[in-house]
């Protein structure tokens, strides 16, 4: 099923979706998740509001029994990575941690018309995101909706602009995206560019630098899909 142009319809419409495939996107993560990992959707974290928070269990840095997660580097059209200054501007903080060790490691959120309709929106989800991966907090984030004048190189760009003079920006033709990022001393950038019509890949979510597993997204988008009206369905899907 192609990406649709979810711009079609109201805020209200998109969200029962939103809602939708949030779920279906935490039932695949669980399902593939070593044993030592688990995923809890529309939780609250470090102010950024993710929809999906992948955590660990325990304290080790490897994965354990279930799922087998994959050590080779995720193939997407566009590629970056930070130099290692990146991490050297983060200011000190200090943050606590549950005693029983559930740390976040990862993130998944798929971005709402609130995250871009206002410069406000915009900003604070930039925000986020960078304080995020300064705590290498690794991210994936889906954008289903077009760049605007707030974002006119596309999210990723907007995340990076004060992180790196030349960031990778989205072409004209393919104004949606959905990203991952992988976070050590530097961050790597594995960008899909696409537009109405195309079929979603599947996009890795990292659990710890070298390691991830594939989000089934297109699996997940048909799935969540078939929850919405078909009174709904055929303005979104209607012919240009």
């Amino acid at each position: 099923m192609p990406m649709h142009d979810w711009t079609r319809v109201d805020a209200g419409i998109y969200h029962a979706f939103h809602h939708e495939w949030i779920s279906e996107i935490h039932r695949a993560v669980l399902k593939r998740l070593p044993e030592d990992y688990y995923s809890l959707p529309e939780q609250q974290a470090a102010g950024f509001g993710p929809d999906v928070l992948t955590l660990k269990f325990d304290d080790e840095d490897s994965p354990s029994g279930g799922a087998v997660a994959t050590k080779a580097r995720p193939k997407t059209k566009l590629f970056q990575e930070t130099p290692t200054e990146f991490y050297l501007r983060k200011k000190k903080a200090v943050v606590i941690h549950h005693v029983s060790g559930d740390r976040i490691v990862a993130m998944i959120e798929i971005v709402s018309p609130g995250n871009k309709n206002s410069a406000h929106g915009l900003r604070a989800f930039v925000r986020k995101a960078r304080e995020l991966l300064q705590q290498k907090i690794h991210l994936l984030i889906i954008d289903p909706f077009p760049m605007s004048s707030r974002d006119p190189h596309g999210l990723h760009a907007a995340i990076f602009e004060e992180i790196q003079d030349d960031p990778l920006e989205l072409p004209a033709e393919s104004p949606l995206s959905v990203f991952a990022y992988e976070c050590d001393d530097r961050v790597r950038t594995y960008l899909e560019p696409l537009t109405v019509g195309d079929s979603l890949p599947d996009m890795p979510v990292f659990l710890y630098p070298g390691m991830y597993i594939d989000v089934p997204l297109e699996a997940t988008y048909l799935s969540a899909w078939e929850a919405v009206p078909l009174r709904w369905q055929k303005v979104i899907a209607a012919p240009t």
